[in-house]
């Protein structure tokens, strides 16, 4: 069976869906505070790289692990509330790009493995 980057759609697919995916964050108010002062241009390419090497593609992330990229956002606040915006703000986008529901229901479930790291718990 193909990797689920392989289904997705390869690198295209991943830069299509991150580029639209943080659009859509950025334009919620739920959570667009947490990105305020972020380098946006840097932040894409480390999503696109965590998420290439997280769907089982090529392995270029070179950034910090869960726990450390959002300790100043726990520190701010960031809640289950904001993981499920989050999530939900990807699961839109990749049912806007066409992606089948089986892929998208395996995304957001890869999302909500990390949750725990994510919130430092």
């Amino acid at each position: 069976m193909s990797s689920l980057y392989e289904r997705l759609g390869g690198e295209k697919a991943v830069d299509a869906a991150v580029d639209l995916f943080y659009r859509r964050v950025l334009a919620d108010g739920r959570i667009a505070r947490f990105f305020e002062g972020v380098n946006m241009e840097d932040q894409l390419a480390k999503q696109k790289a965590f998420l290439t090497m997280a769907f089982g593609g090529p392995n270029k992330y070179t950034g910090t692990d869960m726990r450390k990229a959002h300790e100043k956002l726990v520190a701010k606040g960031l809640n289950d509330m904001h993981v499920d915006a989050v999530v939900e703000n990807l699961s839109t986008t990749l049912r806007q790009l066409g992606v089948a529901e089986m892929e998208v229901q395996e995304v957001a479930a890869l999302a909500n493995s990390v949750r725990n790291d994510v919130l430092n718990r």
